[in-house]
């Protein structure tokens, strides 16, 4: 199918906050509630309409341990929008989001779209970050803001299609150049719908290798027009 941009997305966040199942949730339409943890990064596609065009979004989940936050900043490269996710159940992610967003800031473009994501808004008697909290940091430093659900797909769909219709805005009032930084477009670069790359902890030469196809896969444009 042609599409008229290819967003790329990065998914960034500790681990454990409903990353890969937000993932899952919006190309799937599917909760997994047992999930691996993710070890390097998964990846998905799916096509969206805005304003009458067909986009297609390039997503790409990151692993949240610190051993992995190396390899997740070799993603930023290209990337028109982010996800930062923390749990609404856990504090602690919510405290850690300082950190990922000075990542996110200083190895992207200044112009890249952040959605700042409350997950697991299911899980309401476990709280323990008030929404409140999440839309005063969202404000603070000028992000989009909702609470989602990857179990029950409350404002899934809505977090990644807002993100792209931002986007968009943004290529009308020409903030983005609608080529990469390589001046090529990538109208046909062919990559499954899926991958899931997981990796062990000791370096081989064949994973080294993978882990190099994987960030050049990942580095191509932050969207084409066809």
């Amino acid at each position: 199918m042609t599409y008229a941009y290819l967003f790329k997305y990065i998914i960034i966040g500790d681990t454990g906050v409903g990353k890969s199942c937000l993932l899952l949730q919006f190309t799937d339409k599917r909760f997994q509630p047992v999930h691996d943890l993710t070890i390097g990064v998964e990846f998905g596609a799916r096509m969206v309409n805005i304003d009458g065009k067909q986009i297609k979004l390039q997503i790409w989940d990151t692993a949240g341990q610190e051993s992995f936050r190396s390899i997740t900043r070799s993603y930023y490269r290209g990337a028109a929008g982010a996800l930062l996710v923390y749990d609404i159940t856990r504090r602690e992610t919510f405290n850690h989001l300082t950190s990922w967003l000075e990542d996110a800031r200083q190895h992207s473009s200044s112009n890249m779209v952040i959605m700042l994501i409350g997950n697991k808004s299911d899980l309401e008697s476990r709280r323990d970050v008030k929404r409140e909290e999440g839309e005063a940091f969202a404000r603070e430093h000028g992000l989009i803001f909702m609470e989602t659900s990857a179990k029950t797909a409350c404002n899934v769909e809505e977090a990644f299609i807002n993100t792209a219709k931002e986007i968009y805005r943004k290529i009308q009032q020409g903030l983005f150049d609608v080529h990469n930084e390589a001046g090529d477009r990538t109208r046909n670069l062919m990559v499954p719908s899926r991958i899931h790359l997981h990796c062990a902890t000791t370096r081989t030469p064949i994973l080294d290798f993978l882990m190099q196809v994987h960030r050049n896969l990942s580095s191509f444009s932050i969207f084409s027009q066809v």
